[in-house]
């Protein structure tokens, strides 16, 4: 076991004792309650205890019961020592209840041992039964001298009332009294120990699953901020170019995924848009999006077509690809002045575009496999003209696949009924609207996968 593992069990446990106290306080103002009653119904000559030795002993026996509660206020906080004194507290009250009704307080010593349970230590348990075995003897010898008369225990009494107590009493008393309760206790205290024990390490399982439910959040977080940071994320993109409008906007899911998106200047009259989505979640997933971005941006600013490009990622994704990953990516090249407009896809899903005097319609071109799936795999370029009014919105299978409470998906068709009833609003607000209206649909049900659009409307220069 590490420091750390030391420092968070004592932790735990430390929180756990304090927690115990307190309820072994509350519980044994209950059994005060008790022991208050039995004195009152004493008192009206219910029990034949006599009342002298009665009023001497019960408002003892009460005083320490309710000693824990007021420890728990004076001493406050974690000290060791607290719960030692509780417990002598309650075995000591019950000590002096069993010696005034020593025929009535069998099961009352179980009070203490069930109380030792809630600290989940097998050794105090441990201590808690070896310390109430000494005092019941105690009890119980001493109850043959004072406390309510049991004749099963005394055979015989002078006249003056005086208890004669021979060896062959205390003998009686040891074999069929003392020992088949302290066989009782005993016996039971098995199922302390293990109640303690089992419980002890289910806290610690607990907190182990806890720490490593903050290790993956914490895993998660970093995630987000690779993800988040590699994006762009200043709109207007280009504000001095009126030729064209872009918009983007990526939800991270729940668990991170690789969803990514990028758009760039290849030069003065050319603009790169790519969006992709790597497999996999979490860190991994984040640091392959890093690398799989990177190299498409860099390789592309290289003076290389798209289906170069992706031909050269593709082979340097699958070099020491060791755990399969693998990015969905689709990359389109807008050359600004003429609008001719050249796309590439390597198995992700397809983009929908609306003509000026259309509607939005899906692009099912040419689909290449994806990136980091195999090596030598080639890509074809798909060309297309491009005019004014037009637009594009390119997504990930998160905008598609978001599902509802009744586990119903988003879907194709339901996406491309929202783009055509939302003609002639600018890039944001189109993506703002789609994203309303998959908030809607998923009606508060958690997401699994990000969220990630891009929108590009051409525009007279």
């Amino acid at each position: 076991m590490t420091k750390n593992d030391v420092a968070m069990n004592n932790e735990i446990f430390i929180e756990n004792e304090d927690k115990a106290n307190q309820y072994a306080a509350k519980c044994l103002i209950f059994v005060a309650a008790i022991v208050g009653m039995v004195w009152i119904l004493n008192a009206i000559d219910f029990f034949i205890i006599p009342k002298i030795l009665m009023n001497i002993a019960m408002p003892i026996s009460i005083a320490l019961l309710l000693l824990p509660t007021l420890l728990n206020k004076v001493i406050g906080g974690h000290k060791w020592y607290l719960k030692y004194l509780i417990m002598s507290c309650t075995i000591l009250g019950i000590t002096i209840l069993s010696m005034m009704m020593t025929l009535h307080t069998v099961l009352a010593w179980l009070c203490p041992l069930l109380i030792s349970c809630h600290y989940y230590s097998r050794k105090f348990t441990g201590w808690t039964l070896a310390g109430s075995v000494i005092f019941m003897t105690i009890a119980i010898f001493g109850g043959l001298y004072v406390g309510l008369w049991d004749s099963d225990m005394m055979l015989s009494m002078d006249v003056g009332q005086e208890r004669i107590i021979t060896a062959s009493i205390l003998i009686r008393t040891l074999k069929f009294y003392y020992l088949p309760r302290v066989f009782t206790l005993v016996a039971l205290s098995p199922i302390c120990f293990t109640l303690a024990n089992r419980t002890r390490n289910l806290l610690k399982k607990q907190e182990q699953d806890n720490e490593e439910k903050q290790r993956v959040s914490a895993e998660l977080n970093v995630a987000t901020q690779i993800q988040v940071s590699m994006l762009p994320s200043i709109f207007p993109a280009y504000a001095d170019r009126a030729e064209f409008d872009i918009y983007a906007t990526m939800q991270p899911a729940k668990e991170v995924g690789g969803d990514f998106y990028d758009f760039f200047s290849i030069d003065d009259d050319h603009l790169a848009v790519v969006i992709a989505d790597v497999s996999g979640k979490g860190v991994p997933a984040a640091l392959f999006m890093v690398i799989a971005k990177t190299l498409i941006k860099n390789h592309m600013q290289a003076g290389m077509t798209p289906a170069e490009v992706f031909v050269l990622v593709n082979n340097q994704l699958c070099e020491n690809n060791e755990v399969g990953m693998f990015v969905t990516a689709w990359m389109g090249v807008l050359e600004i002045s003429s609008h001719h407009f050249i796309s590439v896809n390597a198995g992700h899903n397809p983009p929908l575009l609306k003509k000026a005097n259309g509607s939005f319609e899906y692009l099912n071109l040419n689909s290449g496999f994806v990136l980091g799936g195999m090596e030598n795999t080639k890509y074809q370029q798909a060309a297309m003209q491009l005019t004014n009014g037009d637009e594009l919105v390119l997504y990930t299978d998160g905008v598609t696949e978001a599902t509802n409470v009744n586990n119903d998906l988003y879907g194709e068709q339901r996406l491309r009924s929202v783009l055509n009833d939302s003609i002639g609003l600018t890039p944001d607000a189109l993506l703002s609207m789609i994203k309303k209206d998959i908030d809607n649909f998923v009606n508060g049900a958690p997401q699994f996968d990000d969220i990630t659009m891009v929108a590009l409307k051409i525009s007279e220069g």
